[in-house]
């Protein structure tokens, strides 16, 4: 039988939240994770994204927290740290926290770089029992000394792996060096490989481990198609799948930022309201086409798998993969993003020849072919490059992208010194 939330010896103020937004049974994670962190047990999570992992830490810490603001006197201390690799992620972790706890005094925060910190750092100063922060904006505020670690209780890092994948892992080693010893951790990762495995032993104490939906697994109420084409031809079968199929929301894989960017222009030349969200955008930028995506104002949302850490979609049917993922893992990630919480998904991918062997490894890992399919008025019909052809074309893209900046450095050096002519 399964159990409710009102087994797991939660407060009422937290389960009447939890009924606002129609909770009533925990997922797999939150079951078995919630009873050990309220037993202030360390856990060492694996769950991929869309298993409600937020709300398995959120709503114990939560109950926490609020027993020691009862007891702690004078002015509000950060009590629980929450480290996250990207902007989307905190924001979203913040939202759950204020959902889960708008019956309580809690006060939660949320920092992260690419804006002004005067906000950020007058929350801090009005009192703060929850920070939910991107690691360098925090180690950026406590090197100025606008923020204290010293009364820390628990402690959360969450998406471990994109944390490596990003390069913080060494701000990670410096923040752990800071915390005080005598803490409650938390470590939730989609992927567990040795680095990441070596990084949790790092923080944790005897943890209680919790495995739900490996990263090997897709769920099943997603459909997989796959659309084999040329390099060449991808323009034009993305905009003829946008024609022929009903799909008023898109959420659309590119593996590169200028990949992303170039999509949304071919996309918005044949009239497609789209956005394109990715590490070079403003935090201003990407929220805008965030909301507007959320708001069924544009139609297709085009991401990088570093920036879609975060997105979170209700309902949401499609996803589709302009570029096929190296790494297998990175292909359920980003098809988790539709088909939840037992809603039907689509989930769609373009393959180039060079990607063939990128779909074999996904395969392999999901244990099942994709469906190729047939109705496809641009087939694949070249072959994968050879080493030799490789090797010619990585060296010719290369000699192009030193002839760009040259071209663009020797543009750039050209107004600067018609601009010091015209001062003089």
């Amino acid at each position: 039988m399964q159990i409710k939330f009102e087994d797991l010896k939660l407060h009422a103020s937290i389960l009447k939240a939890l009924s606002d937004e129609n909770y009533t049974k925990p997922t797999a994670i939150q079951a078995e994770a919630i009873p050990y962190v309220l037993n202030r047990q360390d856990v060492l999570g694996s769950a991929q994204t869309g298993t409600g992992k937020t709300a398995a830490f959120a709503i114990p810490i939560i109950q926490h927290v609020m027993q020691d603001i009862e007891e702690q006197r004078g002015k509000r201390k950060i009590l629980a740290l929450i480290v996250t690799p990207t902007r989307e992620l905190a924001i979203q972790i913040g939202e759950s926290f204020k959902t889960y706890g708008k019956y309580t005094k809690l006060k939660s925060s949320v920092i992260f770089g690419g804006v002004p910190q005067n906000a950020q750092v007058r929350a801090i100063r009005q009192g703060v029992d929850v920070l939910i922060a991107t690691p360098g904006r925090l180690l950026d505020l406590k090197a100025q000394g606008l923020l204290s670690f010293h009364d820390i209780k628990y402690f959360v890092l969450d998406e471990a792996d994109r944390m490596l994948d990003m390069g913080f892992i060494h701000d990670i080693k410096k923040l752990l060096v800071m915390l005080p010893k005598e803490r409650q951790s938390l470590f939730f990762s989609a992927t567990m490989p040795p680095k990441i495995l070596k990084l949790s032993q790092e923080i944790l104490v005897s943890p209680k481990k919790v495995a739900v939906n490996p990263v090997s697994s897709t769920a099943e109420t997603i459909q997989q198609r796959l659309y084999t084409t040329n390099k060449d031809s991808k323009k034009n079968l993305l905009l003829h799948i946008l024609k022929e199929q009903d799909m008023d929301q898109v959420l659309l894989f590119s593996r590169t930022k200028h990949g992303a960017d170039r999509i949304v222009r071919n996309l918005r030349q044949k009239k497609v309201t789209c956005a394109a969200i990715h590490g070079e955008k403003s935090q201003n930028q990407r929220q805008k086409a965030l909301k507007q995506f959320k708001m069924g104002e544009i139609r297709v949302l085009v991401a990088t798998d570093i920036a879609a850490r975060g997105i979170d979609i209700d309902k949401l049917r499609y996803v589709i993969n302009y570029d096929v993922p190296n790494e297998p893992e990175t292909y359920v990630h980003r098809i988790g993003r539709c088909g939840r919480a037992g809603e039907e998904g689509v989930a769609i991918s373009l393959c180039e020849p060079e990607e063939n062997a990128y779909v074999q490894s996904i395969e392999k890992l999901i244990k099942q072919k994709i469906e190729v399919e047939r109705d496809n008025p641009f087939p694949q019909t070249e072959k994968p490059m050879n080493a030799v052809e490789k090797k010619e074309f990585e060296k010719e893209k290369q000699r192009r992208k030193q002839e760009f900046f040259a071209n663009r450095n020797k543009k750039e050096g050209d107004q600067r010194g018609g601009f010091n002519r015209k001062r003089r």
